[in-house]
């Protein structure tokens, strides 16, 4: 990366670095605040709105500072690709921590689990939102709402898995490290079979529900955006795209709770 740098870059992580100077921090991390936005907002995107977006951009910044610490500028690898996987997982990493979704959501949410798992059983098939709110009393979109915070929390507990019995080292959702720690060989398969289960719960869905989640999960595009490229109305999107969800949160019930 060293050769990638301007000399004032350079100069600056030479002060950080070599001297441990504050001010060259500051400045550096001045200079990638757009990555802590940028997280943020894609971030705080999936959760409720009672989270504040303040915390979490402290979090970031955390992730922010944790990646000056620990980078190699000699290292041939962009800062801001590692400062992003910093950012990522500290932000995680807190809210894994934090009980962020609201207690009245968590008791809807396990209502409308009880009240799903009932009419499955009766309709021989996944009931739809729609159906579920007639049987709650809540709206067909606040059951989508709901349920898709509680798979955004359920995610979380899926990563938590892999992290059993691990010791200091602390990774967050989804990404990996060129560190000197690696994952032990049963948190490695954990992972993979975690990870294998969410794509296999994505691979049941209809072929247009899948490039719903793929276009705003991956391609990160909003969902208006996602309508302009499929020829679809925003509403539309955001009916498929909460159906979708809804259909995850039932595929990943079994592996969460096993």
């Amino acid at each position: 990366m060293a050769s990638s740098l301007s000399v004032e870059e350079q100069e600056l992580w030479n002060r950080w670095q070599l001297e441990e100077n504050m001010e060259a921090a500051n400045e550096l991390i001045e200079n990638h605040m757009h990555l802590v936005n940028f997280h943020v907002q894609r971030i705080a995107a999936h959760l409720p709105a009672s989270v504040n977006k303040d915390d979490i951009k402290s979090l970031g910044l955390y992730g922010l500072y944790d990646a000056l610490k620990k980078f190699d500028v000699q290292r041939d690898l962009k800062f801001d690709t590692y400062a992003s996987f910093r950012i990522r997982g500290a932000i995680m990493d807190g809210l894994r921590k934090e009980d962020w979704l609201p207690r009245s959501d968590r008791d809807k949410a396990k209502k409308i689990e009880h009240v799903s798992e009932r009419l499955e059983q009766k309709l021989q098939r996944l009931p739809t939102a729609k159906e579920i709110g007639e049987e709650t009393g809540l709206e067909e979109e606040e059951v989508a709402e709901v349920v898709k915070d509680a798979l955004f929390a359920n995610i979380l507990s899926m990563e938590d898995k892999a992290k059993d019995g691990s010791n200091d080292q602390k990774e967050g959702v989804g990404y990996t490290l060129p560190d000197n720690k690696s994952l032990t060989p049963e948190k490695s398969l954990i992972r993979q079979e975690n990870h294998q289960d969410l794509a296999d719960g994505i691979r049941q869905l209809k072929e247009k529900e899948q490039l719903v989640i793929s276009l705003f999960y991956y391609e990160e595009l909003t969902l208006t955006e996602i309508g302009q490229v499929l020829g679809l109305t925003t509403s539309r999107i955001s009916q498929i795209h909460a159906k979708a969800l809804f259909k995850l949160k039932n595929n990943l019930g079994n592996l969460i709770n096993a």
